[in-house]
Parts: structure tokens; sequence; C-alpha cells
């Protein structure tokens, strides 16, 4: 594939053909903010963010749908992509409950670092906030539609997957839209099955971790990243760690062929930290505490195993 050479805030880089702007940037080090992109994701351009302007044109356009081109003179940060950024961003907020002080996305919400980037802040208004509405019916995930942005990036992840796992969905019109699980159910009632893509995903606060909650703040832990063992897949999770004791784990964002589940995440988990949370299994559409082998799927193979036991000692 041939090479093209384009300019990006005034410095020169040779970039594959049908390489995006936003990757061409990557290559200098510049990062262009953006809530909805995703490199393992359709590109949709929703939150608009990445905007940038290109020479000779006055159209603003989103880098991150925007192919490079050979000779383009590209700028991400002039005043009037600047002031674009920050109506956006305070729009969001408006719309935001104002909790980053007691959220469990604190210091890796990607909405408190753009706004923090460009100064913006939350303000008193009389016009209509996103509603109150939290979903606490999974053990595993919090899914709290007051602070989503809409972003889309769980619906698409979500979709990703085989047909008859695939839970979450645009619903509503406006501003009245809201991701909802199957047809407006909780987690519980829907067919989720806790994988915890969505939640791998998602830049803010709207979908997050339980087993992982008030475990610790983002400042205070180190990761270590693992693979899984339990399928050929090993998908990566992090292990969160806190003065050097494990406390939590957390799923990394799928990649190309690792497709999440539970069962990984839990055997993970078991394998790493020294005092996990009690394990839930969903009966009948309810969730309902459990041991860990039946959480992990060994009560038949335990039950062979001392069978067979038995048989060879007799």
């Amino acid at each position: 594939m041939a090479n093209i050479t384009l300019k990006i805030d005034g410095q020169a880089v040779s970039v594959p053909s049908g390489t995006t702007v936003m990757d061409a940037a990557w290559e200098l080090g510049i990062e262009i903010p953006a809530l909805c992109q995703d490199k393992s994701l359709p590109v949709v351009s929703a939150c608009r963010l990445c905007i940038v302007e290109v020479g000779g044109s006055r159209k603003l356009q989103t880098s991150c749908s925007l192919l490079a081109r050979d000779g383009m003179d590209v700028r991400t940060e002039t005043d009037r992509i600047v002031r674009y950024r920050r109506a956006i961003l305070q729009l969001l907020l408006d719309s935001h409950p104002n909790d980053c002080l007691t959220c469990d996305k604190a210091g890796e919400c990607l909405l408190q670092k753009y706004a923090w980037r460009y100064g913006v802040r939350f303000r008193e208004h009389e016009g209509t906030r996103r509603p109150e509405h939290l979903d606490l019916s999974s053990p595993y995930i919090a899914k709290d539609d007051s602070k989503c942005i809409l972003c889309g990036k769980c619906v698409r992840v979500c979709y990703q997957v085989e047909e008859e796992r695939q839970v979450l969905a645009f619903a509503g019109r406006g501003y009245g839209t809201r991701i909802v699980a199957d047809d407006d159910r909780t987690l519980e009632e829907s067919k989720c099955v806790s994988c915890n893509r969505c939640v791998s995903v998602c830049p803010v606060g709207a979908l997050t971790d339980r087993r992982a909650a008030r475990k610790g703040r983002a400042w205070d832990l180190t990761k270590e990243v693992r693979r899984c063992r339990v399928c050929d897949y090993g998908c990566s999770f992090e292990v969160l760690k806190r003065n050097g004791r494990c406390v939590a784990v957390k799923a990394q964002p799928p990649g190309p062929g690792r497709p999440l589940c539970l069962k990984g995440r839990l055997t993970t988990e078991l394998l790493n930290v020294p005092e996990p949370d009690a394990p839930y299994r969903k009966v009948d559409g309810k969730f309902q505490e459990t041991s860990w082998t039946r959480a992990l799927g060994l009560q038949g193979l335990l039950e062979r195993l001392s069978e067979a036991d038995g048989q060879a000692e007799r």
C-alpha cells in the first residue's frame, strides 16, 4: 500500500493510504480528543469532539472518519476548534450529574479528562437534565443512564457478538434517547450474560464494574495485565492492586477474536484476588449468590472426578 504525506499542526507525517487523520495524528504523538472512537468498533462520528480544520475548507470535519490525503494541511487546535469543543463539552456537562468526587470512574473518565483540558466546568441552570435511572439489578454491572453521553460504544461492542447475546440498543428519540437492555428491561431481567464488554469500553461512569467498585481510586491502584486461562482466546484482564495487595479484576476491551465472558473473568479473579467477593449466577432470570464451583461450572466435573477416584481406589 502506497504511503502519503501530510502536515498536522505544522509537522509532516507519512502514513499508508487509507489511514484516518486521527490515526495519522497519533503517529506524531498528537492526541485528538474523542469520546466515541475505538479502533475495534465501527466509526460513527457521534461525539464530534475530534473535529479538525483542513486547509482550503471552511468546514470542520471529524478526524475519526476523515481519510488522510497526500498534501493535506490539518490543524487540530485552532481557536475555532477549541471554541466548538468547549461548547460540546459544556452541553454534556449540563446534562451530567455533578458527582465526580464520588464516581467510580473518576481519574479514568474521558469526559472529566477533556473538561479539565479545555477548562469546562459544571454550571447551575434551569434547563432539562438527563433523568436519574440507576439499574443495580446485576451484581456485576452498574448502569447509570444519567451519566450516559450516548456515544454508542456499548451498543457497537455488544453487537460484535453472536446474535443471541446481543442485548444493548438505542431507544427513544431526541433528548429522551437512552441505551436499553432488550426491550427496556433491567440487566437482571434481560438476556445479558455479564461479559462486561460494554463496561470495558464505556468512556464515562454510565457502565461500571460493580465487583471493582469502592476497591480503590484510580490513582491509588496499580495494574497488571493478565491473560485468561479458561480457553484459547486468552482475553486480557487488569488485576488491580492497592498497597501491593490484589483487590479486584477488571476486563480490558475485547481484542480481535477475544469475546470476553463471565466465566473467564471470575476464574481470573479467583486465581488472583485473595479475598474475592461471592460470585453470582442467573437462575430463572434472577441473580443468586452461589458457590465458586457452580459459578465456574465445575460441579459436574468435580463429581465425576470423585467417582473416578473412588473407582481407582477399589
